[in-house]
């Protein structure tokens, strides 16, 4: 029976994005990784972790470059090293993954974290053979992708073929914004689990039963968003076609901390609230100001936006309460933001505003491979 490893997890590295801790190579040194299913290298910040080749470290003629929707990026090496996770008796560890030590990166790629870990598809880890071994010798991200390009496996699935877990990574969190005024690192609400290898097991986080989103397409964890409903106001129906390059219309991504919607979907959005509640969305989402908690009077009473998406036998009814959509206590006491933002024309990136109600599994196992998404309410 393989094992099941459960981390905890942090949002403030990061400022909302989660982290874990893995430890890395033949002395495990610990590193604190960003947690994204929005892609699928593991890659280290090369000023904090640098292969130990005597001690086990196994160099490659491959090299990575990678870019984000928020636009950072990195290139660098890709070495076999061992990753384990987890600790005492359920630690899962794995000799020979591919790892990329990052040697060259924009300023926003790392920030407080020592790397990152994607969480989604082979099809988005993709390397490229250089004419030698890529470490110490650094190449640029142009002569990079000038190389013969081939796809690599990324952790999870290195870990599922080797028998270690399944294909299967879930989460629990109630935060995406930092909570101020309450500890930091020590307070409960900035703080989560990651499972990795399983999921359903886990029911001391979570009560009823699973809702299961279909997945599309397996190059982001790809769905199908069918309407937005603001309240009880009609429900905002959504074209399925995504934009041009994109299998659907939306994506379920655990490293972003919003709800990211096209201009237009969010203008339909804001237009269903009441018009202090308009003014006040429109200030902290196209304006990018913050709000005195205070103004938001009672959050109870603002309408709950609930998402219709395609499940695998019918539609999925996934609901994100205004103590999500509005994450209070942010930056400092006394304010509050919309984790709202605007997104690309025709994409739905549906991040942990998304998750905070639910315990979330990604399961990259499920439908032949293609995947699938389950939510349960988290307690």
């Amino acid at each position: 029976m393989s094992k099941v490893a459960r981390i905890p997890i942090t949002n403030v590295y990061m400022d909302g994005d989660y982290t874990g801790r893995l430890l890395i190579g033949p002395h495990q040194k610990p590193m604190n990784v960003i947690l994204d299913t929005g892609s699928s290298a593991l890659a280290l910040d090369g000023h904090k972790y640098q292969p130990d080749t005597a001690g086990g470290d196994k160099l490659t003629d491959l090299a990575q470059t990678a870019s984000y929707g928020d636009g950072s990026s990195w290139t660098g090496a890709v070495i076999n090293t061992s990753v384990a996770v987890g600790t005492g008796a359920l630690q899962v560890s794995l000799p020979g993954a591919n790892v990329a030590i990052a040697y060259d990166a924009s300023a926003n790629m790392f920030a407080g974290a020592d790397g990152i870990l994607g969480l989604a598809y082979a099809p988005l880890d993709n390397a490229y053979k250089m004419p030698g071994p890529t470490w110490p010798k650094k190449y640029t991200a142009a002569q990079v992708r000038a190389g013969a390009s081939q796809d690599i496996a990324p952790y999870l699935t290195q870990l599922a073929g080797a028998d270690v877990v399944s294909d299967k990574v879930s989460f629990y969190t109630k935060r995406s914004f930092v909570h101020a005024g309450g500890g930091g690192i020590d307070d409960p609400l900035n703080q989560g689990w990651m499972v990795v290898g399983g999921g359903e097991e886990s029911n001391d986080l979570y009560t009823g039963a699973f809702q299961t989103v279909k997945v599309l397409a397996d190059d982001w964890y790809n769905t199908n968003l069918k309407s937005i409903r603001v309240g009880t106001t009609t429900p905002i129906h959504i074209p399925a076609r995504g934009p041009k390059g994109m299998p659907s219309n939306s994506i379920v991504d655990s490293g972003t901390n919003s709800l990211n919607l096209g201009p237009t979907l969010l203008k339909a959005i804001i237009g269903k609230f009441n018009s202090e509640q308009q003014a006040l969305l429109t200030g902290s989402v196209l304006d990018g100001h913050f709000v005195a908690v205070s103004d938001l009077g009672n959050l109870q009473a603002w309408p709950a936006l609930t998402f219709v998406m395609q499940g695998d036998t019918g539609d999925v009814t996934l609901t994100v309460t205004a103590d999500n959509y509005w994450q209070v206590d942010t930056q400092k006491v006394g304010a509050a933001a919309a984790a709202i933002t605007v997104g690309e024309p025709g994409l739905a990136i549906l991040g942990l505003p998304l998750m905070n109600g639910y315990f979330t599994i990604f399961d990259g196992e499920a439908d032949g491979g293609r995947g699938a998404i389950k939510f349960a309410t988290r307690k």
